[in-house]
């Protein structure tokens, strides 16, 4: 009898504490979010390109602003507060892959260049790189078995 009241609680202090999302909500507000990282995506190549870079400079440019961005917003503890209100799309443009390398080394930079920064600083962002490397290999490796096979052109 005990042990079912306590499963009681314990049930009662989940759904307490557990924030409860709408998933709509969450939708729009990455939609909206990641919408606008990607806005100032392109007026930044708009504003490359206006001071006669071609397009694929102005590209290249953009990225390294676009990064340079999150870092600075990362370092000044903004980043996160977007995240928190964008969520995913916060995630998907480039600027999430430059906080999830930031946030870490920021977070342990207490613990020294060595053991806090350098150890720390691929704790998010490595699992997506190698698995991104790792997939590339695999699908080049099947694309190089069909195409010996002339199953692809």
């Amino acid at each position: 009898m005990e042990s079912e009241e306590k499963k009681q609680q314990y049930n009662a202090y989940v759904e307490r504490i557990t924030p409860n999302n709408s998933l709509w909500k969450d939708m729009l507000n990455a939609f909206w979010v990641g919408g606008l990282i990607c806005l100032m995506g392109q007026v930044w190549v708009a504003v490359f390109m206006y001071f006669g870079m071609n397009k694929e400079d102005a590209a290249s440019w953009t990225t390294l602003v676009l990064i340079l961005e999150s870092i600075l917003l990362t370092g000044l503890n903004i980043y996160p507060k977007i995240a928190k209100v964008g969520g995913a799309g916060t995630l998907v443009p480039i600027t999430g892959f430059a906080n999830g390398v930031v946030a870490p080394a920021i977070e342990f930079k207490a613990e020294g260049q060595i053991f806090g920064v350098g150890a720390k600083i691929f704790t998010i962002a490595g699992p997506v790189i190698l698995y991104g490397v790792f997939s590339s290999w695999v699908i080049a490796i099947i694309y190089l078995l069909l195409k010996s096979t002339g199953i692809v052109g």
